[in-house]
């Protein structure tokens, strides 16, 4: 059984080893570019971490982890394009470094690694991983459409963000659980129980992030809190706002979120006084919470001894007190 430790070290050690020819520099240096900027390694360690339960020698299935994190990285260098961000791991965006031609061509060069990556394994049951990284690609990109519509609305509900973020975010981390338990031969109830497991933690995961962007300290969140207020974007933290806010604070607002003031930071603050009147932060941390607890109690019904479950069960702690 490996420590977490162990996972995030092999993972770190192979992500540069992921394929990407030397040449051409301008197609390929961007994708190593994004790849070698860090990031939290959330998605292969959970794929490594789930295979760790039902095999001694995760590492086998290192492909499949090093596909996951290959995709979610394509996703995040599209998303940046699509946002205009500025900013990613406090270091410049693809787009912003080269530009956004370049950007959108290694993005997608990325997303046929991840497809190639996945295809390497040598597993009888890669038509089955297959599958549900096939959907699970169809449902990000489902996810990041709701969004962008989002940005056009001013009626969406909670529940329908709630759904978005499932899709744009926590499906593929049940697909990390699911294809790391099932490639190391769970059987399919385990690999089902684990994919909720993923899904609950990604709903967590991402009302966190929301937490961050308005919260969160800059040098451990890698980029300037308020962004997402700055932008009107539509989070769990504004959502619960617009249904909790009575009268002129609704009013204000909503006339808030639909601005582009000079003075960005008298408006986060405005923003932020109106969320602290109605304990926004509390009720996005209960909600958290609430997923957070899902996703350990559906880890606990998976059919092995609970002592192999000591180390997963620890990073998805890690992963939900997380400040960055």
């Amino acid at each position: 059984m490996l420590q977490v430790k162990q996972i995030v070290t092999l993972v770190e050690q192979h992500i540069q080893d992921a394929g990407f020819p030397a040449e051409p520099s301008g197609l390929y240096d961007p994708a190593r570019y994004i790849l070698a900027a860090g990031g939290k390694r959330i998605r292969p360690c959970l794929t490594l971490m789930s295979a760790n339960l039902f095999t001694e020698h995760p590492e086998t299935h290192l492909p499949v982890a090093l596909a996951m994190e290959v995709f979610h990285n394509f996703t995040l260098v599209h998303d940046d394009i699509m946002d205009n961000a500025p900013v990613r791991r406090g270091m410049p965006t693809v787009h912003e470094k080269w530009n956004t031609h370049t950007g959108i061509l290694s993005g997608d060069v990325m997303m046929i690694q991840a497809y190639r990556l996945m295809c390497s394994t040598k597993n009888v049951r890669l038509p089955e991983l297959l599958d549900m990284f096939n959907i699970t690609a169809m449902q990000v990109c489902e996810g990041q459409q709701s969004d962008m519509d989002f940005e056009q609305r001013n009626d969406v509900h909670l529940q329908e963000y709630i759904e978005m973020i499932t899709f744009k975010t926590s499906v593929l981390l049940g697909c990390c659980m699911y294809c790391g338990a099932l490639a190391a031969g769970a059987n399919q109830k385990d690999a089902e129980r684990l994919y909720k497991t993923g899904l609950e933690l990604g709903v967590s995961f991402q009302i966190k992030d929301d937490l961050l962007d308005a919260y969160g300290n800059e040098k451990e969140f890698g980029k300037k809190p308020g962004g997402d207020i700055i932008q009107n974007k539509k989070t769990y933290l504004l959502l619960e706002a617009l249904e909790k806010a009575q009268g002129q604070d609704k009013t204000r607002l909503m006339e808030l979120m639909q601005s582009k003031p000079t003075d960005e930071t008298a408006k986060i603050a405005e923003v932020l006084s109106i969320f602290e009147k109605y304990h926004i932060r509390e009720a996005a941390e209960n909600t958290m919470a609430f997923h957070y607890n899902a996703a350990i109690q559906s880890l606990g019904e998976v059919d092995v001894p609970e002592s192999a479950k000591v180390e997963l069960h620890q990073l998805i702690t890690s992963v939900f007190g997380r400040n960055y």
